[in-house]
């Protein structure tokens, strides 16, 4: 595997670049996989997401298929363009690791955020009148700790993957 080392050099890659290209990659095509569940027809941890999606996969199942199907696709891209792009599987490395650098930031503070969002109103640390107790469990405890751990995995790996 082509990598090169925290400090620039070539040779054996950072024992971690490897590793954290890869849970990235596996991570995100975990979310990637419930989407697409979900948009042939799976229900399991469906509320989860929010009583909304319920209700678009139930009420617009059409348009629910093709937007769950478009987030599938999205989600899988990114999760393996990076580990592609780094092991020249594919071309276009410095693009495609600008677009990681923003991606795996953004997966960090968003899952973090909207975790601790839905932690702090089922805690009632926050006072809402009318919450969706699914889907806020979902958010806190599944969905947005897994973008989080995606992202610091996708970032370790840039970090570990940089040359100098």
């Amino acid at each position: 595997m082509p990598i090169v080392d925290v400090n620039g050099t070539s040779g054996r890659p950072a024992p971690l670049a490897p590793v954290a290209l890869w849970v990235a990659a596996v991570l995100g095509t975990i979310h990637a996989a419930w989407s697409a569940y979900w948009a042939f027809g799976g229900r399991v941890l469906l509320d989860t997401v929010g009583g909304w999606a319920v209700a678009a996969v139930e009420e617009r199942p059409l348009l629910a298929l093709g937007g769950l199907l478009a987030v599938a696709v999205a989600k899988l891209l990114a999760a393996w363009i990076p580990l592609l792009a780094e092991t020249g599987r594919i071309p276009g490395r410095r693009v495609w690791r600008g677009c990681a650098w923003v991606g795996g930031p953004f997966l960090i503070i968003y899952g973090a955020v909207n975790a601790s969002a839905a932690v702090a109103i089922l805690a009632g640390w926050v006072e809402t009148e009318n919450y969706d107790r699914p889907g806020l469990i979902g958010h806190a405890f599944v969905w947005d700790p897994l973008f989080a751990v995606w992202g610091v995995a996708l970032t370790i790996a840039l970090v570990a993957t940089r040359r100098t």
